[in-house]
């Protein structure tokens, strides 16, 4: 199986508006969007980016999290924002894959937004509460078609990259379990370390002080992990 965490960044109709004005631009801050909680991988990675962004452009960069509806809350919102280049939005894969999800949403991701940049990507870890029986994932699977429908399991919404991985572990596992969304990645690691869900399908960097803290297991890896690097932050370190 392979699934990773993608981040990307996209502005509200882009640099069309801001060429218009390239005598000026940019002479104001920036307003950037992440349409999940804070402390979310999606969160975490885009703001060290905006940091070196923002010493780029020698204007700062203002970050606010509209969490909410599996991103797609925060990303009408740039969507709809004035088209002056001045709107930046940090989403996930979840962007893709919102309009096969969501039948009515208020935006047109091809038509308001433009890609700019992916800006990393990582391997998700399956975790669970340390206080469980499981060893490895055969003893997980196991266990699960044993006792059907027992198994819960958290994402950060309906539609997001690790609801989709989760789902593609449970079908081809071959075992049922409850789906149970929560508003952001913090909250849904609270309630594994807490034991009050079974699993949660984590991005690497997310996972990996959790499980070398011992607050977690990990029984399954999506893939080998890439390099959580932007080719901003790769330009400049191969210039350090």
């Amino acid at each position: 199986m392979y699934k990773c965490f993608r981040a990307l960044c996209v502005l509200s109709s882009l640099f069309a508006a801001a060429a218009s004005h390239a005598e000026t631009w940019p002479s104001r801050l920036f307003k950037a969007t992440i349409p999940f909680g804070a402390g979310s991988a999606t969160d975490v990675v885009p703001r060290l980016v905006f940091e070196r962004l923002s010493s780029e452009l020698g204007q700062p960069i203002v970050i606010e999290n509209r969490a909410g509806a599996g991103g797609t809350l925060g990303t009408g919102l740039v969507a709809k924002a004035d088209p002056d280049g001045y709107s930046i939005l940090a989403h996930s894969s979840a962007l893709a894959i919102a309009p096969a999800i969501f039948p009515n949403l208020t935006f047109d991701a091809t038509k308001d937004l433009s890609s700019v940049l992916m800006i990393g990507s990582s391997a998700m870890v399956m975790i669970v509460p340390k206080e469980r029986p499981w060893r490895t994932i055969h003893d997980f699977i196991a266990d699960a078609k044993a006792k059907p429908g027992s198994i819960s399991f958290g994402s950060v919404g309906i539609g997001s990259a690790v609801h989709i991985a989760a789902e593609k572990f449970r079908l081809s596992a071959g075992i049922e379990a409850t789906h149970v969304p929560y508003r952001g990645g913090p909250e849904v690691i609270t309630d594994i370390i807490g034991g009050r869900i079974d699993l949660y399908f984590c991005p690497l960097a997310t996972a990996l002080p959790l499980i070398r803290e011992g607050q977690v297991k990990a029984l399954l890896v999506s893939s080998r992990p890439a390099p959580l690097i932007c080719p901003m932050c790769r330009r400049h370190r191969k210039s350090d």
